[in-house]
């Protein structure tokens, strides 16, 4: 059990995504960003499972078949795509699918992972990584086409381009009528 290195790693994470969701305009869901996470069901599994680099939430799925943290913790928070999940219609029958997600969720989604990565990677981070790893499981990923395109377009942002100008563009193109 590592309690305090757990709190101290989803501390961190919070600040930077409130930081990031901040800069964006977000200043409720910077605020209430995973605060699921310091409840006892995510809590505890996360101490137990902690390593540091990655989440916890993968070792207790190769543990017991499933993360009942993670099962918990994307119910209850929005910027997830998995929130989203739900039958829909896909041409002329139902089946699951990504549904459409408001655009300031997928906002905060970016703002999640930018975060975890440079949590997670510490001083290896690379504003390509969050890319690189959406890339890796896109084709496998329901996540709803629009919203999709849109966590793609501020991931390459953040690849090529500065801090200041991809808040900007998420504040001024992005969220400007929302």
């Amino acid at each position: 059990m590592k309690p305090v290195a757990h709190f101290k790693t989803i501390t961190k994470h919070r600040r930077l995504v409130r930081q990031f969701c901040f800069q964006c305009g977000l200043y409720r869901q910077g605020l209430v960003h995973d605060l699921s996470k310091y409840s006892p069901t995510e809590f505890w599994v996360g101490a137990k499972y902690y390593q540091g680099n990655r989440s916890p939430n993968d070792m207790e799925k190769r543990d017991k078949g499933y993360s009942a943290a993670w099962l918990h913790h994307k119910g209850r928070n929005k910027h997830h795509l998995e929130y989203w999940i739900d039958y829909g219609w896909v041409g002329d029958h139902v089946e699951l699918t990504g549904m459409r997600m408001p655009e300031r969720y997928v906002v905060e989604m970016f703002c999640d992972r930018y975060a975890a990565a440079r949590v997670y990677q510490g001083k290896d981070f690379s504003r390509s990584r969050p890319y690189e790893y959406y890339m890796q499981g896109k084709d496998h990923t329901l996540i709803h086409p629009e919203s999709g395109a849109l966590l793609e377009t501020l991931l390459t942002m953040l690849r090529d381009y500065d801090d200041e100008t991809v808040f900007r563009y998420i504040r001024e193109e992005v969220l400007h009528n929302s």
